[in-house]
Parts: structure tokens; sequence; C-alpha cells
């Protein structure tokens, strides 16, 4: 398998050795089938467990957030004893509340790990892994071992990342973005240097970036080298062009972060300076454990640099994924299909030279803002010729409103109104009275809540039969779906309301501090707290049907969906090596309802 997987002389010889060698693969062991894979669907799928699991344990942090910020000070229901003895005294109090310091705590590791360790892993590697290979008829990725490498550097960072509650102190207080000064100071005053919550958060994070640069070197190398013989490029479908870009933001702007953060390490561990200022007063007395002359302006370049390309790693993927499901339940070509393709290199590139547009509060130069605010509206342009071009692809279809279409539609407007309320926060004296309120929360959760993971749930409702063999409830699904929609615009939009009426997203007590600026809007915490709850129950649905379906779903053949790419062309679900038999293709990825043909789909690999 190593010799197919890793020859770089060319994707024809790949295909057509695997399509006499596949029945002569010896039975493998449980351990090295399923824990210790190089299969890339193993693989996929383990990346996609882990990744469900941790936005679900987000998810739940989130709530306990809301229950705070609606009810500041009152124990959490049912379940704040439990919390206090999990968590401990510093998060939660005695009664079972949620501390000043518990809501830090919970508001860095929300972030975190619904970025890092939820969606990126989902998105990226766990779809990229499984389907990437199928639809370019590749018999596993390029490099199987890095491939294993990369998801066990993950899953090592999910491990420390998760024990980093366990330490003194709890995890890390300072933010997902760990701002310096705040996050060099954190948790060393009288305490263990290396085990603490903020030291370990980048310790997670170093392995966490090393995972995800060896995934994407891998999906590069795939994509160019293992394609199938006549998959040209323009044949490619929409979502393996999504993965290819963002294995290349990947690759560009993680290094810079993973330095980043080997260099707060090292301030706060061997007393370097990179980012701690001189004259730094902890209290009443001038800190002396660093040298000083460090710039905390320097750790927001580093990490903006990553965090503005990373919102793309974040939706690319989705968009991609719609585009297959918009193209499948249509049953018509993607509208636009080639300037969607030149659109997201375009978007790629524009995404490196708009990361100051987080910094306006830095108090940057006129010119320097001049710049970054016209990069920033420039970057709309190929977000919305993507989004219009998936409206258009709606227009006259034959639609088919199974599970799958209704969150890849539902995903349309959510991104745009997403994207919509973004365009203000490009110009700085905007952004300068809205910076750090619900409005920049609310903004960014349309982005990557109702958009990307939207698109994620109609990918797993999609593939799953692929992976399983069986469908999963269409019934259970539309609850699923309904019940998602509603609630979770119930949670985000009333954050525009309250962010234009300046409450700040780090007041702990919801506001009730500043009650005389923010009071008009304040009841809005309890209406998204009650949508926050009635949205868990509604995951319960969706983890039901996940599990339940695994045996008790609806079978399925090789292509129940009628679709015409590749991964549709595989046994399902799909043996090692993927096809039994030798591809050669012959069309684009989306020849759907042609005039004259007896079905309303032609495969890639169908010889007319």
């Amino acid at each position: 398998m190593s010799t197919i997987a890793t020859a770089d002389t060319g994707h024809h010889d790949a295909t057509k050795e695997h399509g006499h060698g596949e029945h002569h693969h010896p039975e493998l062991g449980f351990l090295q089938r399923w824990v210790f894979s190089t299969d890339h669907k193993v693989i996929g799928l383990q990346y996609a467990v882990t990744g469900l699991s941790f936005l679900f344990f987000g998810f739940l942090l989130m709530l306990v957030m809301r229950w705070q910020l609606a009810s500041p000070g009152q124990p959490v229901p049912m379940v704040g004893a439990f919390l206090r003895s999990v968590f401990g005294q510093t998060v939660m109090t005695d009664a079972g509340a949620l501390t000043a310091a518990g809501y830090n705590v919970f508001g860095a590791m929300h972030g975190t790990i619904m970025v890092f360790f939820g969606i990126v892993p989902v998105a990226v590697a766990g779809f990229g892994n499984f389907v990437v290979p199928l639809q370019i008829g590749a018999p596993d990725m390029a490099f199987p071992k890095l491939n294993m490498a990369s998801f066990w550097c993950f899953f090592t960072s999910c491990v420390i990342m998760t024990g980093s509650f366990f330490v003194p102190g709890s995890a890390a207080k300072s933010g997902w973005t760990a701002y310096p000064p705040l996050a060099g100071i954190a948790d060393l005053e009288g305490g263990n240097i290396w085990l603490n919550g903020q030291t370990i958060w980048l310790i997670a994070m170093v392995f966490n970036i090393t995972g995800s640069l060896l995934g994407s070197i891998n999906f590069i190398t795939t994509i160019i080298q293992l394609r199938a013989p006549g998959l040209t490029w323009m044949r490619l479908p929409f979502f393996v062009w999504a993965q290819f870009v963002t294995a290349f933001l990947l690759v560009l702007a993680f290094p810079p972060l993973e330095a980043a953060g080997f260099m707060q390490l090292t301030d706060r561990v061997l007393g370097t300076s990179f980012f701690m200022p001189t004259g730094l007063m902890i209290g009443q007395s001038v800190a002396q454990t660093w040298s000083g002359g460090g710039s905390p302006i320097l750790w927001q370049h580093l990490f903006w640099f990553l965090a503005h390309p990373e919102v793309y790693v974040l939706i690319l993927p989705a968009i991609g994924i719609v585009s297959e499901v918009v193209a499948n339940n249509t049953r018509k070509p993607l509208h636009g299909y080639k300037a969607m393709v030149y659109s997201v290199f375009v978007l790629g590139f524009l995404s490196f030279i708009v990361w100051a547009h987080h910094m306006y509060m830095t108090g940057m130069g006129a010119k320097v803002a001049a710049f970054f605010q016209v990069t920033t509206i420039m970057i709309s342009v190929p977000s919305v010729i993507l989004l219009t071009s998936l409206l258009m692809s709606l227009w006259g279809g034959s639609i088919r409103f199974n599970t799958p279409m209704l969150f890849a539609t539902a995903f349309l407007p959510m991104f745009g109104l997403g994207g919509l309320t973004g365009i203000p926060l490009a110009f700085n004296a905007v952004d300068l009275f809205l910076h750090d309120t619900y409005y920049v929360i609310g903004h960014f959760h349309y982005v990557v809540a109702p958009g990307t993971i939207f698109g994620l749930f109609a990918g797993v409702y999609f593939w799953y039969p692929k992976v399983t063999g069986r469908k999963m409830s269409e019934f259970l699904g539309h609850v699923h779906f309904w019940g998602s929609l509603i609630t979770i615009n119930g949670i985000f939009f009333p954050m525009f309301l309250q962010g234009m009426a300046g409450v700040h997203r780090r007041w702990y007590d919801g506001g009730v501090t500043y009650e005389q600026l923010a009071g008009p809007v304040l009841h809005w915490n309890m209406v998204m707290t009650v949508s926050a709850g009635l949205l868990a129950l509604f995951q319960l649905v969706f983890i039901w049907n996940f599990f339940t379906s695994w045996k008790l779903g609806q079978k399925v053949g090789r292509n129940p969906w009628d679709a015409t790419t590749l991964d549709w062309d595989t046994p399902t679900p799909p043996p090692h090596g993927n096809f039994d038999k030798p591809l050669m293709v012959y069309r684009g990825p989306y020849e759907y309802s042609v005039p004259g043909h007896p079905t309303d789909f032609i495969p890639q690999t169908e010889k007319v």
C-alpha cells in the first residue's frame, strides 16, 4: 500500500496498480485497523468523531456561560454541584454558580475548542480525509503514515488541552486570542511555571498546529499527484478545490502562530521578552520577571496573520460541501463553476492582507488603516461571487428538499448575514465603537455557527450513507434542522441589538453592573439563554439519529443520491484501496439533466 500511496511517478500508475492489488491486502488487527490506522477513511472518521465531540463540549461551556449572563450569580440548575466537583473552586462557587475567573476560563476555552479542536478537525481533516481521495480517484492519501501522525499530534493536543482544566488555577483565562501581557503573566504568581492553564494552552496549540501542518502538506501532494486518469484540474469537484486552497492557507498561515506560541512559551518559562514590555505594572509594583523591551502588539500581528485566514479555513470546506449538496439536489450543474474556482483563489490570497482590521484599537496610523479597510472590502467581492453562484444554481432546478439540502440552503442566507454584518466592521470609525461588543460576536458566529456548522451538518447527512451504508432518518433530520434554524437565530441575532447598545463581550454578569448604559437590551440575555438550551435539545436529536442510524438506518447502495462524482462510484462503504475497478474520467463533476440522456445524471466515469 505504501508503495502506491507515496509514489510520486504520477496519478495514472497509482490507480492502475491499485486496480489489480486491492484483494491481496492482509487482514488487520483491531489496533492497526481502527486506532493506529493509515487508511484515510478511518483517519477521517477519527478526526470527525473527535472534532464533533469537542464541538459538543465547547457548546456545553457556552451553555454555562449563557446561564451566568441571564442569571448572574445564580447556581447552574441541576448540574451546578457536579460542575463544582469537576472544575473546582476557581471556576465554580460552592453553591454551583460560575465565578468571574470561571467565566474567563470558559470563554477562552469555548473559543479555542470550537475553532481549533472542533470545526477545523471536522471540516478540513474529517471531511477532507474521507472525501478528497474518493473524489479524485486515489487509493489513499499520498503519505499515509504522515496522515496517521497528523491525527495523533491533534489527539495529543486534545488530551493536553482537556487536562488543563484540572491543574491548579484551572485552564487558560486570557481569551482564545491569548493577548499579552495578560497571557504572559496569567497564573504565574506563586505557581508552577509549567503546570498552569496558559502554559499548557500554548503547548497544546503547538501540537495542534503541527498536526494541521502535516495534514495540509498531505492534502496538497495528494490532490496534485494522485488524481485519476482524465481528471484534469477543471474536472475537479468544487469541494476538492475548496480543500486545496484551505490546505495552502494552513501551510502559509499556521507557522507564524506556531512560532509566536513558542515565543510566548519562552516568555512565560524562560523569562524572555518577545511580547512583554518594559515597565509592566502588576498590582502596585513593577514586574521584574522579564528583561522587558518586548511588544504585545507583535503577538497581535502574528496571531491575526493566522486567525483571519483561519476564518476562511473554517468557511471554505463548508462552501465546498454546500456546493456538492446543491448541485446534487437541484439536478443541474453549478452556476459559474469556473468563476467559483477563480474566486476561491482570490479569496485565499486576499485573506493574507486583511489581518490588521482586527487591530484598529492599537492606534495604527490613518494610511495603514486605510489600506486594511480597502482590502477588507475587496475580500467581500469573491465571497459575493461564491454566494451568488450558489443562489443562481437554485434557479430553475428540480430541487429535492432532503435533510442535506435543507442545511445547505439555510447556509446561504445565514452566511450572507454573517458577511453583510462584517462590512461595517471593515471601517475603523465604526469598529472603534463596536470593537469587543456583542455585535462582533454576532457577526462572527453567523459566519461559523449557522454558516459553517450548518454546512458541516449538510455534509454529515450527505456522506453518512457512503460511510455506513445506511441513511440517517429524514424525519429526525427535519426536526433537527428546523429546531436548530429557529433557535440558533434566537441566540445570535439579539447580539447585534446588544452590541449596538454597547454591551461588552467580557461583562461576566451580563451587563448588570452597567445597567444605566445597557439596561434597555439586557432582557435579550434570557432570550438567548433559553434559545441556547433549546438548541442543545435539538442536538440531542442529531446525536440519537447519528448513532441509531448506524445499525437501524435504511440500507443503500453505492449511489443513493444519484450523484456524478467519483466518491459515489465506489462500493458502500468503500473497501481498503477504495475502488473495485480501473478509473477513467470523461467529463466534469456536475453533469446533471443532460438533454437526451436516459437518466438525469451522468457519472464522471461513464463513457457516452
